[in-house]
């Protein structure tokens, strides 16, 4: 199932014209993980997202609940 993450991934790397092969060689990750991430995987590692997600110039983190 694809989630808003996947989406805005696929999406980027369609904008660049990039494979998803380019964009794993460019982001430092595997190719398995990149198809992982685009597919919706949930658990994938939070460190490897935000390398890819460092090249569109964003980053995903953890937003501490108020108690």
């Amino acid at each position: 199932m694809e989630s808003k993450l996947s989406l805005f991934v696929k999406e980027k790397r369609k904008q660049l014209k990039l494979t998803q092969s380019e964009l794993a060689e460019r982001a430092g990750v595997g190719l398995r993980f990149i198809r992982e991430l685009e597919q919706g995987k949930q658990t994938v590692r939070l460190d490897k997202v935000n390398q890819v997600l460092a090249l569109f110039g964003s980053k995903m983190g953890v937003i501490k609940k108020s108690e």
